[in-house]
């Protein structure tokens, strides 16, 4: 189990080093990540590389037993590639590059950059190949930014969109460019979608102004694309000159401006970033979510790679985390297949634009509550490792998780403020109550492994998947997926078909009509049979017509009576669930999910109580129960008896208490 911290000895006297790794070898941290913005410290000028000082840190790490993962710099150029390739710089709609003195602020196509960024892969990776304390490298940080829109994107854009349709008469044809008159002559014609308003950043369901559709989810394929290709160019390099390192990236949850399937495909194991501290103390659904994302996307164990070690933000900072919750988060992870975890940062830097993004020690640099409580948990972590070591998740849920749906919902969401993950979370959450795990998968993946599957908001809907998702129930699986579902194809054009199209038959519903509902407007939803109580529906519903469907939930507005706002629907030997409605209240999802688990035949292992998180890891023999209390009160949870509690080295009784943002680890098998 690696345990650890960012550490950054740039930042510091050389003096401190062996202080910062003795502290960290007490606290029973066995990993750092180290230079993922090192570049002008490691090349000050170009082609002349200085390592005395990283080699110097390393060896200092090693004697203290703590092992290394290092980073290829290139999220932030040297000032001297600015000014001596200007071209390498990002340019703006405005026709203007971006001014260097950030980071993330390169061109992806700029041939300067990719061969610099190349070179100083080749020479760290040459350098480091044999530093006996390094396991593996990080590419990059944090990719995703920023968009460029100069003159060599966009040439590149027209030959990869090129390169994907062969003649423009099929590109014209994809595309729709009948609409407006849109069509293409030349294949120059054809321009990078300019931004609405000021900002230039894909995201936001405007971010692509009022642009063909079609245009603009090629567009957001293409700039997932770059990021994968300098990746690519990378990784090349470090298994050639380091086979025997992993490799890995800090992903960022959530974050959905690439495809991450798409960018995982390359690494040996995926990293990612948490930081779910900000505002006041809530039970952390999002973070769950985002690990089975990050679980999801090369279908093994992750790292974390930065997580909240004290109070984030640049200008401003976030509130302090409360005794217990640093662990608590942590624990979290660990439950949902962490098998690495390192906390951002080890120390509170005094300098530059982060001097506010607090790490477990601050800018004194001593080690109090924050170090204490990283220290517990990484006593505790090693405690567990020999019990961790070959266990996973193994959900028998899973979620379909659709980048190229969350691209074309953004470009055109349909009714105000829906997002994918707003749909999906509505979902997500309710497992999370009933103590269910769940997989997030791609759509192509195999689903016949999995007893219930949910595909919430799936906007783009290629006949392909449409077949397999009636072919997973009419074999017994259970389906469960809702509004805006089955809209377009593949190329963002809509399906000439009555909603909810291929799936008619499945669902066993017609949806000829629907509406978006402005603010303040609600119709009642009424629940039947597995689904009891009243409810609001808002911001959106379908006009339902069941066909061979029950229905579970109606609305009692006059001009909807005959529709339906949830459906089952039996078909062959499985069944498909609809909801045509966005419901307000939690309690409506609870019961549809508690009704869809059963006809799965999905047994929790416990029901937890409001708050408590559950997760089972499992295998090689194995089976742990993690509890993780996401409350500041005092919690009781009803466990099998008889169990050993591993972190306490107590016996299972009926019952098991958890103080504020405790918990608790039960081997079940």
């Amino acid at each position: 189990m690696y345990v650890g911290a960012d550490y950054y000895p740039e930042h510091w006297p050389r003096e401190r080093w062996e202080v910062d790794a003795k502290l960290m070898q007490e606290a029973g941290f066995n990993v750092v990540r180290l230079a993922e913005f090192a570049w002008v410290n490691m090349e000050p000028m170009e082609g002349c590389f200085e390592f005395d000082w990283l080699d110097e840190a390393l060896a200092i790490l090693h004697k203290h037993d703590i092992s290394a993962l290092l980073c290829t710099p290139t999220a932030v150029m040297p000032a001297w590639v600015a000014r001596k390739y200007p071209e390498t710089l990002a340019m703006l709609p405005t026709g203007k590059r971006i001014t260097w003195g950030v980071r993330k602020n390169n061109c992806f196509t700029s041939g300067a950059y990719r061969l610099l960024s190349e070179r100083i892969t080749r020479a760290m990776a040459t350098h480091f190949a044999d530093t006996p304390n390094l396991i593996g490298w990080q590419t990059d940080n944090e990719f995703g930014h920023p968009v460029c829109c100069c003159d060599t994107c966009r040439a590149d854009f027209q030959d990869w969109v090129r390169a994907k349709y062969g003649t423009l008469e099929e590109l014209n044809r994809r595309w729709g460019t009948h609409f407006w008159g849109h069509k293409y002559t030349t294949w120059g014609e054809i321009q990078i979608p300019a931004p609405s308003g000021t900002a230039w950043r894909l995201a936001g369901a405007d971010h692509l102004g009022t642009h063909n559709p079609s245009l603009c989810l090629d567009y957001q394929r293409y700039c997932s694309h770059l990021n994968v290709r300098f990746q690519r160019d990378q990784v090349r390099i470090l298994r050639e000159l380091c086979p025997d390192h992993f490799t890995t990236h800090n992903f960022m949850g959530a974050f959905s401006d690439l495809n991450y399937y798409d960018l995982a495909e390359d690494l040996d194991l995926v990293s990612w970033d948490n930081y779910p501290v900000w505002d006041r103390p809530a039970i952390s659904y999002g973070s769950a979510a985002a690990a089975d994302v990050m679980r999801g996307l090369k279908r093994k164990n992750f790292w974390i790679m930065e997580q909240t070690a004290g109070p984030g933000g640049w200008s401003v900072f976030g509130r302090n985390p409360r005794p217990g919750e640093i662990r608590k988060i942590a624990y979290q992870q660990l439950a949902h297949g962490a098998d690495g975890q390192v906390w951002f940062r080890w120390r509170t830097c005094t300098a530059g634009r982060e001097q506010y993004w607090h790490g477990l020690l601050g800018h004194d640099g001593k080690p109090l509550r924050r170090y204490r409580e990283a220290a517990q948990t990484a006593k505790e972590y090693h405690k567990l490792a020999p019990e961790l070591e070959g266990t996973t998740i193994k959900a028998e849920v899973a979620i379909v998780y659709d980048y190229e749906t969350i691209w074309a919902l953004r470009i055109q969401p349909g009714f105000p403020g829906n997002t994918y993950h707003e749909a999906m979370q509505r979902y997500y959450n309710a497992l999370f109550r009933a103590g269910v795990n769940a997989d997030m998968i791609k759509p192509t993946e195999d689903l016949s492994q999995y007893r219930v599957v949910i595909a919430p908001d799936l906007f783009i809907l290629p006949d392909d998947l449409a077949k397999r998702l009636t072919d997973y129930v009419s074999g017994g699986g259970v389906l469960l997926t809702d509004c805006r579902s089955g809209v377009k194809d593949e190329t963002n054009l809509c399906h000439d078909r009555t909603l909810p199209g291929l799936l008619t038959e499945a669902l066993g519903i017609v949806i000829e009509e629907y509406e978006a509902m402005g603010d303040g407007v609600e119709y009642t939803v009424v629940g039947k049979q597995a689904i009891e109580g009243q409810y609001a529906a808002v911001k959106y519903v379908d006009w339902t017509t069941p066909k061979d469907a029950e229905v579970l939930a109606s609305f009692e507005q006059w001009h909807l009576e005959s529709f339906a706002a949830a459906t089952r629907n039996r078909f062959g030997k499985g069944s498909a669930y609809y909801v045509g409605a966005v419901v307000s209240e939690p309690a409506f999802y609870d019961q549809l999910i508690a009704d869809v688990l059963k006809a799965g035949g999905v047994s929790p292992v416990l029901a937890p109580p409001e708050g408590v998180e559950v997760s089972v890891r499992e295998g090689a023999g194995k089976k742990l129960l993690f509890l993780v209390n996401h409350t500041e009160e005092r919690q009781q949870v009803s466990v099998p008896s008889g169990k050993p509690e591993l972190l306490s080295g107590e016996t299972t009784s009926e019952t098991v208490t958890l103080d504020a943002y405790g918990v608790a680890v039960i081997k079940l098998e």
